[in-house]
C-alpha cells in the first residue's frame, strides 16, 4: 500500500493561507471591485496586529502578481509621529506600488476609480542600485538613489469611512490608491531633502504645507528604514524601484472636479485632477488622458497611508501617511 509523503522534520505542510487572512483579503478585493467600501477587517482577524495585517497584504500582493500586475516599487506610510502615537505604533508601515497605479503628471483620475481618495505630497526616490543589506544607512541610500522627483500620492481606503486601525491599513496595502510622479529627475548631489519645503493647492487655495523634515526627520531616513525592513524580510529593494517616502504635510480629501498642484522646493511641481463626472463614450482617438489605462483594473491590494483629511472624514488625526 503506498505511503503518503511525509514532510521533512521541522517543516510544516503548506495548507495555504490562514482562512481569516484569506477572508480579509477577499473582503478588501471585493470592495475594490465593486466600489462599495467594506467594514474594518480587524474584526475578522484573530490577532489584530501588524504581522497579521502584513499577512493579508502579502496575499493580496501575490494575487495581484498572479493576475499579471507589475510591481514597480513601495510606499511608506505612518511617517508622522502624531499619527503613530494615535495608532499606538512606533514605526512606519509600507505597501506595494503597481504599474497600473501610476497616473501621468497633469493627468485626470476617472470618476469612480477610487472609493474615498485623499491627496498628499511626497518626495519620490528612484533607485539606480539594489539595497540588499539588513542594516541600511543613509549613505547607502544616497549611493543607491538615481534621482528624486516631486510626487503626489492619492491614498484610498477600501474600508468604510476610513474607520481604520494599524491592522486595517496595513492589510489594505497601506491604504494605497494611485500615485503621480513629476517629470524632471533631480540628482541628489548637493540636495538637502530634509530642508525642502512643500505647498499643495486645491485649485487656487493652499491646503497643505510641510517640509522634508516632517517625514521621519527626512525622506532619506524613511527610505533607509524601508530598505532594511524589506531586506530582513527577504524582499530587498532593487534597482529601478520607485519609493514614495511619506507625506510632507496633511492629506486632503479629493472630490469630483478637484485639481491639485504640489510644489516642492528644489524638486519642482506635480499636478493631478479628478474628473467631475463618469466618463462617457468617446470616439476612438479622442479619449482624454486619465489615470486608468484601458483594461486596467483598480488597485485592489491594498497599500496603507495615514489618514485623515483636512476637510472631513475619519481616521488618524493629523492626516499624514
Amino acid at each position: 500500500m503506498p505511503h503518503s509523503p511525509t514532510p521533512p522534520a521541522g517543516r510544516a505542510v503548506d495548507t495555504g493561507p490562514d482562512p481569516a487572512v484569506a477572508r480579509a483579503a477577499d473582503l478588501l478585493a471585493e470592495a475594490a471591485r465593486t466600489g462599495v467600501p467594506c467594514p474594518p477587517v480587524r474584526t475578522l482577524l484573530p490577532a489584530a496586529d501588524a504581522a497579521t495585517g502584513y499577512a493579508v497584504q502579502r496575499l493580496g500582493t501575490a494575487r495581484a502578481l498572479a493576475a499579471g500586475r507589475r510591481l514597480v516599487g513601495r510606499k511608506i506610510g505612518l511617517t508622522s509621529p502624531a499619527v503613530q502615537t494615535q495608532l499606538g505604533v512606533d514605526q512606519p508601515d509600507f505597501g506595494a506600488l503597481f504599474a497600473d497605479m501610476a497616473v501621468p503628471d497633469g493627468g485626470l483620475v476617472a470618476a469612480g476609480r477610487l472609493l474615498q481618495p485623499k491627496v498628499e505630497a511626497e518626495v519620490a526616490l528612484v533607485l539606480g542600485q539594489d539595497l540588499p543589506h539588513a542594516e541600511v544607512t543613509v549613505a547607502d541610500v544616497l549611493r543607491a538613489v538615481d534621482f528624486a522627483l516631486p510626487a503626489l500620492e492619492i491614498v484610498d481606503s477600501r474600508i468604510a469611512g476610513w474607520d481604520i486601525t494599524l491592522v486595517d491599513t496595513v492589510a489594505d496595502n497601506a491604504s494605497s490608491g494611485l500615485f503621480v510622479l513629476g517629470g524632471t529627475p533631480v540628482p541628489l548631489a548637493g540636495l538637502d531633502l530634509a530642508a525642502v519645503r512643500m505647498t499643495m493647492s486645491r485649485g487656487a487655495s493652499e491646503v497643505s504645507t510641510g517640509t522634508g523634515a516632517d517625514c521621519l526627520g527626512g525622506p532619506l531616513n524613511a527610505a533607509a528604514w524601508l530598505a532594511g525592513t524589506l531586506a530582513r524580510a527577504g524582499d530587498a529593494l532593487r534597482a529601478g524601484d520607485i519609493l514614495l517616502t511619506g507625506a510632507l504635510g496633511p492629506m486632503v480629501a479629493a472630490a469630483p472636479g478637484d485639481s491639485f498642484t504640489a510644489r516642492i522646493s528644489s524638486l519642482g511641481t506635480v499636478r493631478v485632477a479628478f474628473a467631475a463626472t463618469p466618463a462617457t463614450d468617446t470616439p476612438a482617438g479622442d479619449a482624454p488622458a486619465t489615470g486608468t489605462p484601458a483594461g486596467d483594473a483598480p488597485a485592489t491590494d491594498a497599500p496603507a497611508s495615514n489618514e485623515a483629511a483636512t476637510d472631513g472624514g475619519s481616521g488618524p488625526a493629523g492626516g499624514e501617511r
